[in-house]
C-alpha cells in the first residue's frame, strides 16, 4: 500500500523543524567576559505548522452515474492531489543567564513579564522576614501567657486569704 501524498508533505515538513529544535535555540552560546563572567542568552522560540490536501475528482469520473460504475475497477484509480504546507519560527530574546563571582543572575529583558524570577530573587528576603515575624509573634505570645499566669496566680492568693 503506497503512502498518501500528505504523508509526504508532514514527512519533509517535520524532518525541518527536527533540525531547527535544538537547545541552543533557547539558550544561546555562552559568552565569557574578560573578567571571567559568563553570559547566556535566553530567548522564547514558538513553531507553527499547517499541513492540507485534496484530491480532486477527475471529469470523466464525475460524468458518470451511480449505477454504471464498476467498483471493482475504479478501487484503483488514483486521483489527482493538491496539496501545501507551510511553518512559522518565531525567536524573541526574554533574558540573559549571567554567571560570574557574585553568584548566578537572571537579567530579564522585560521587566513586565518575569515576575517568577523577580519571586525566585526575593524568595530569601520574604522567608527571613517571615522568620522574624514568626519569632517576634512567639515572643509576644511567651510573654502574654507568663502575665496571665501571674494574674492568675495574684487571684488564688487574693482567693484563698
Amino acid at each position: 500500500m503506497s503512502d498518501h501524498p500528505i504523508q509526504g508533505l508532514m514527512k519533509t515538513a517535520m524532518e525541518n523543524i527536527k533540525e531547527m529544535v535544538d537547545v541552543n535555540t533557547i539558550v544561546g552560546d555562552p559568552v565569557e567576559t574578560p573578567d571571567g563572567t559568563v553570559i547566556l542568552p535566553i530567548s522564547k522560540v514558538g513553531f507553527g505548522f499547517a499541513a492540507g490536501g485534496s484530491e480532486f475528482v477527475k471529469e470523466e469520473l464525475s460524468n458518470q452515474s451511480g449505477a454504471g460504475k464498476d467498483d471493482s475497477k475504479n478501487a484503483n484509480v488514483s486521483l489527482p492531489f493538491g496539496g501545501g504546507s507551510g511553518g512559522g519560527v518565531s525567536i524573541t530574546p526574554i533574558a540573559f543567564l549571567v554567571v560570574g563571582k557574585q553568584g548566578v543572575k537572571v537579567v530579564p529583558l522585560d521587566n513586565q513579564t518575569h515576575l517568577f524570577e523577580r519571586l525566585i530573587d526575593s524568595a530569601p528576603q520574604v522567608f527571613d522576614r517571615i522568620q522574624s515575624m514568626m519569632k517576634t509573634n512567639k515572643h509576644e505570645a511567651d510573654e502574654l501567657e507568663r502575665e496571665s499566669h501571674r494574674a492568675i496566680s495574684d487571684d488564688n492568693v487574693n482567693f484563698i486569704v
